[in-house]
């Protein structure tokens, strides 16, 4: 069960990319990323571009196995250094990632890493692989970031979804690691209705990652906006900063947030 749906997740690439282009608009591309320091503003853009154009591939040839980076049409990106070029280039592969994913419909076959209808996991993928890059860009070029209230709620989901797969385990054994007695985290936004149910609890006191929404006593809390909620998840934000507040176990919530780290 997913908050959006599959229409509203196509229309969100879309959205969000247009968020993130008036981010950088006028900002310096040159500028290196704080939150992926390996990268500049314009690799971060060329980056979340290339994912856009690279899910329109899988999704158009309605490929059966991962598609190689190489065989991706105009992947590469503009070719020159304006500035306007990029920008096109980062609209148009978010328009053709969107139309292309709207006529498959969400229950189209393709590949994919994850279980459920493949189509309607990579709209949602890349809703929110957007929406996390849009944070890493308003850091570079110092602009502000919001996340709307459903979205954001929808991509803490996606990603303690993800992190809750048998399969992330198996890829990932460190993950292992984070089990333990009395190991709990909550995450508790203070500035939601209350119909969005948006608080978080992680469970790792058995033998696998579990987690629900709700309210529940936890050995630590996490306590603020959604949207800075959202950025110290996704370790875009310490979480010391903002308006976020952490009561009790501290060293577990680091070890926790060091685990599940976003690329």
């Amino acid at each position: 069960m997913t908050l959006l749906g599959f229409d509203r997740y196509c229309d969100q690439i879309v959205e969000e990319t247009a968020r993130l282009r008036t981010a950088i608009s006028g900002a310096d591309l040159r500028a290196m990323v704080p939150s992926c320091p390996e990268w500049t503003l314009r690799e971060l853009v060329h980056h979340t571009g290339w994912a856009h154009r690279w899910v329109y591939e899988t999704v158009t040839t309605r490929a059966t196995e991962v598609v190689p980076p190489e065989s991706v049409p105009n992947a590469e990106g503009p070719g020159t250094d304006d500035p306007a070029d990029l920008d096109a280039w980062l609209a148009e592969g978010a328009e053709m990632c969107a139309k292309a994913l709207r006529e498959a419909g969400p229950d189209a076959q393709m590949w994919s890493w994850a279980p459920g209808k493949p189509a309607e996991f990579w709209a949602r993928r890349m809703t929110h692989e957007t929406v996390v890059h849009r944070a890493d860009a308003s850091l570079a070029a110092k602009a502000d970031y919001e996340v709307q209230p459903e979205v954001a709620a929808d991509t803490i989901d996606e990603w303690m979804w993800i992190g809750a797969l048998p399969q992330t385990m198996e890829e990932r054994p460190e993950l292992a690691g984070l089990l333990g007695e009395g190991r709990t985290v909550h995450l508790h936004a203070t500035d939601t209705p209350a119909g969005l149910n948006a608080e978080w609890t992680v469970d790792l006191t058995g033998d696998a990652i579990q987690w629900r929404r709700g309210h529940e006593k936890a050995a630590v809390a996490l306590r603020g906006p959604l949207t800075d909620l959202l950025q110290v998840f996704y370790r875009r934000q310490s979480s010391d900063a903002g308006k976020i507040e952490v009561l009790g176990d501290r060293e577990l919530l680091d070890l926790w947030l060091g685990h599940i780290a976003f690329d």
